[in-house]
């Protein structure tokens, strides 16, 4: 299997780039001001932890298990904030709970493959790793202060973006994608800064646990247009986990 690490990695940092361009952009034009001196702090680990889940992803994506890092890795990056949320929020009503529970399934039965190979310690190692960057980039973005989005963002990702073009010279990675990918990359560039500010914004002005759990619900969307738009195949448990992600987005938002 080709080396997603070789051949993902620079389409992750050149995205990175774009997010910080834009970010810095939108923050001039609205003359948001900048950010506490604790954003700094707070947007440097969210980079560092960001990049910890994004290498530990494609490292074990690359070992050929995709069909148990995906799952593993976002069940993993949502159980982080939801344990932290119980120590600083509490426990959320009965029924956000019951809809936890039921996004986590559903996000598991999209993700995962039908032909799962024997699961063993060694091979949750790198999952777990990428599920907790995830989860603590996703805490540490929560604590921002909420003085200035738009700017703390532009931190985290010229922070992740140093980091990643570190690993890639370090590793020989570093290489210009092929030009039919620059629109996909453009358009993922975007998406990305877009979500993380909604994620900002979300955790800010709610639970972390909710913004956290439904952001995470984002794969049943993917296999769900992959259906309607390029007429994919979808197995059984791929349309349950749809219906529980749907369903559950019913809990969490009553």
């Amino acid at each position: 299997m080709f080396n997603i690490v070789k051949f993902k990695g620079p389409d992750s940092l050149i995205t990175q780039f774009i997010g910080f361009f834009l970010l810095v952009t939108t923050g001039h034009i609205t003359s948001e001001p900048f950010p506490l001196e604790i954003d700094y702090l707070w947007a440097l680990l969210a980079g560092i932890f960001g990049n910890v889940g994004i290498l530990s992803l494609y490292k074990g994506l690359s070992s050929g298990k995709m069909g148990l890092v995906a799952p593993v890795s976002a069940v993993v990056a949502v159980l982080v904030p939801v344990i932290y949320s119980l120590f600083t929020e509490g426990l959320p009503a009965f029924h956000k709970i019951l809809g936890f529970s039921i996004a986590l399934v559903g996000v598991w039965l999209v993700s995962s493959s039908s032909s799962l190979a024997k699961i063993n310690t060694d091979a949750l190692k790198l999952p777990f790793l990428a599920g907790l960057g995830f989860g603590l980039a996703y805490i540490s973005i929560s604590n921002f202060s909420g003085v200035s989005i738009f700017w703390t963002l532009a931190v985290a990702k010229i922070e992740g973006a140093t980091i990643l073009l570190l690993f890639l010279l370090s590793k020989g990675h570093l290489c210009i994608p092929a030009r039919k990918a620059a629109l996909p990359i453009l358009i993922a560039g975007i998406g990305d800064t877009a979500g993380s500010i909604f994620f900002t914004a979300a955790s800010q002005v709610g639970r972390l646990d909710i913004a956290t759990i439904t952001s995470a619900l984002y794969p049943a969307g993917t296999v769900l247009l992959s259906w309607i738009v390029l007429g994919e195949y979808l197995s059984s448990r791929q349309w349950m986990g749809v219906l529980m992600a749907l369903f559950s987005v019913i809990l969490l938002s009553v």
